[in-house]
């Protein structure tokens, strides 16, 4: 348990000196919270004096006792308000600090690493587990910190009256702390089996919302459920369980400080019997032992909370570790924009993708990349992109290997338009910034134009301040494309990867946006990957792979005299295009 609070102060950073004085104020909170007790118990002793006529009290003596109950009052309110000041608020800072970092590392990872970690495990660590971590770290830190420190101040007012009674309590203080430390036992075994159920419910949730489409197209609504009723019948076994553990660990714990709670007034009673204590202080440990555990019975709950935190911290500290792609790079002003791939090899994990792949793409000239599903072209843009970093070989640009290079100065110089566009769940103006954020609306609408989407952004209720669903759900996939390409038209980067860019665009537009996309590659290095022979024919050169290798090289004229893959395929393509229904 303390290793995991010592750990939280660690994840607090520079902000854990507030921690240390939010404890000293929960020390003075217990003092004020003890003194009215010893206050009451010197003002009934005052008041059995004056009824035996030992001394004579006078009116004023009332006013002091409420001046003081009432200073006393406000120092407890004053004490707990600037705890909660130093030290609750330390977990939404740090937590809000800890997103931006693990946004920023999980930007300039390999996207291999997300194909080795699960998107469930991912999005549960940022969201559900960063969220648990923010609500209950610093309460839990604080209730047993706090608690431990609140029953010792008290402890420390019981032994001016009597050292047995604080011996009492320390003792039960002792007893609890060993059923504590069973129950962290039981919890250390039992928090991963709870991370894993989280994240299981987390993965079958993401699953089912995702695979609702095709959960419908072919009505298979119950079998769809199966996955999520389990994981959360599962998730509800595993804590029901889990709290049936804590059952005995709990009653002892309890029941430790209850029996000394009792014994505490015993010993006090047999004191003041036989006339060491008198009745005052009697009735004053009577009611301490009923409040000085109430802080120290909330650190059963605690103990359960931090051991669930512990992995928590851990899937958080692996994310942090992971390795940055560019960890050598440098921030470096490329001049020459030619692109090269030397004798790449890559694969996905074993499968092997790209095997031997050399090529160049001369500065301000277009080459397209075709061949057959999975045979690498798409693999090949994600390598100039540094996405993934080659097993060998080199791929340089302006003669410098990208591996030298930093993400950021890299992916300055290159704008792509994916096949499958996404869209941020922001304003359409928004979205198609992203490249250059300090874009004008003018600019905007000048990309938007060339890109042929203006007409249909201006029709809408809010124009370009339209709020587009998540991943652009509320847009068809052709409006999507188009504004991906605007967002490509308005970062005007030297080097435009153009991943099938037109294959969601209707017939109607699709000749504006060969336009547009002319208009945006004139002058830059271009690399396209597409299956359209009006996007390829006129391209400087045209690269054939299949296998993972380049078997065919050369203009559009050059490959359709040669007998291999790309006549088939321009063939194909024809007779695909020119189709019409009888």
């Amino acid at each position: 348990m303390f290793k995991i609070i010592k750990r939280i102060f660690i994840w607090a950073g520079d902000k854990k000196s507030r921690l240390y004085r939010g404890f000293l104020w929960s020390f003075l909170s217990a003092v004020f919270t003890a003194m009215p007790i010893m206050g009451a118990a010197y003002a009934l002793n005052l008041m059995l004096e004056d009824q035996a006529g030992r001394i004579i009290l006078s009116p004023v003596w009332a006013l002091y006792m409420l001046v003081f109950m009432v200073f006393m009052i406000l120092g407890r309110f004053l004490f707990s308000y600037l705890r909660a000041t130093y030290q609750d608020s330390v977990g939404f800072e740090v937590t809000a600090e800890e997103r931006m970092k693990i946004g920023d590392i999980l930007k300039r990872v390999s996207l291999g690493f997300f194909d080795r970690n699960s998107t469930g495990e991912l999005v549960g660590s940022v969201t559900t587990d960063l969220s648990f971590v923010e609500m209950f770290a610093m309460k839990m830190v604080d209730t047993v910190i706090g608690g431990y420190i609140s029953s010792f101040a008290m402890v420390l007012c019981l032994l001016f009256y009597s050292w047995q009674a604080a011996a009492v309590s320390m003792l039960g203080i002792l007893l609890s702390a060993l059923a504590l430390r069973l129950m962290e036992e039981f919890s250390h075994r039992n928090a991963p089996v709870h991370q894993k159920a989280q994240n299981d419910i987390i993965s079958s949730t993401l699953e089912y919302i995702r695979g609702i489409p095709v959960v419908k197209a072919y009505g298979q609504e119950g079998v769809s459920t199966d996955s999520i009723r389990k994981a959360y019948q599962k998730h509800r076994k595993i804590n029901v369980k889990i709290e049936k553990n804590y059952v005995p660990c709990n009653c002892l714990h309890l029941f430790s400080l209850k029996l000394a709670s009792i014994v505490m007034t015993a010993v006090s009673a047999v004191l003041a019997v036989s006339g060491a204590l008198s009745v005052s202080v009697f009735l004053m440990l009577a009611v301490f032992s009923f409040v000085i555990f109430g802080h120290v019975e909330q650190i059963n709950n605690a103990t359960h909370v931090l051991q669930v935190i512990g992995p928590t911290l851990d899937k958080l500290d692996k994310i942090k570790q992971a390795e940055f792609i560019d960890t050598d790079g440098k921030d470096m002003d490329l001049k020459d924009f030619t692109v090269q791939m030397k004798d790449v090899k890559f694969s996905y994990d074993k499968r092997p993708v790209l095997d031997g792949v050399t090529f160049t793409v001369p500065r301000n000239t277009t080459t397209a990349i075709v061949g057959p599903s999975g045979s690498g072209k798409t693999t090949i843009c994600s390598l100039i992109a540094r996405f993934y970093d080659v097993d060998s070989g080199s791929v340089t640009v302006g003669g410098i290997d990208i591996r030298k290079l930093s993400c950021d100065s890299l992916l300055k110089n290159i704008s792509m338009v994916f096949q499958n566009v996404y869209l941020f769940h922001d304003t359409i103006i928004n979205n198609i910034r992203f490249g250059k954020p300090e874009a004008t609306m003018e600019e905007v609408v000048v990309a938007a134009k060339l890109a042929r989407c203006h007409d249909f952004i201006a029709a809408l209720p809010d124009g370009y301040n339209t709020i587009v669903g998540e991943g652009g759900s509320t847009l068809s996939g052709g409006e999507k494309q188009r504004i991906s390409i605007a967002r490509a038209i308005l970062k005007n980067a030297p080097v435009i990867i153009l991943d099938e860019a037109t294959a969601s665009v209707d017939p109607e537009n699709e000749h504006f946006v060969q336009s547009a996309i002319s208009a945006l590659t004139r002058g830059k290095t271009i690399i396209i990957i597409a299956h359209r022979l009006a996007t390829i024919e006129n391209a400087d050169q045209i690269l054939v792979l299949d296998g993972g290798k380049i078997v065919q090289k050369g203009t559009h004229e050059e490959l359709s005299a040669e007998n291999g893959i790309y006549r088939r395929f321009v063939s194909i393509r024809k007779q695909a295009e020119g189709w019409s229904i009888m």
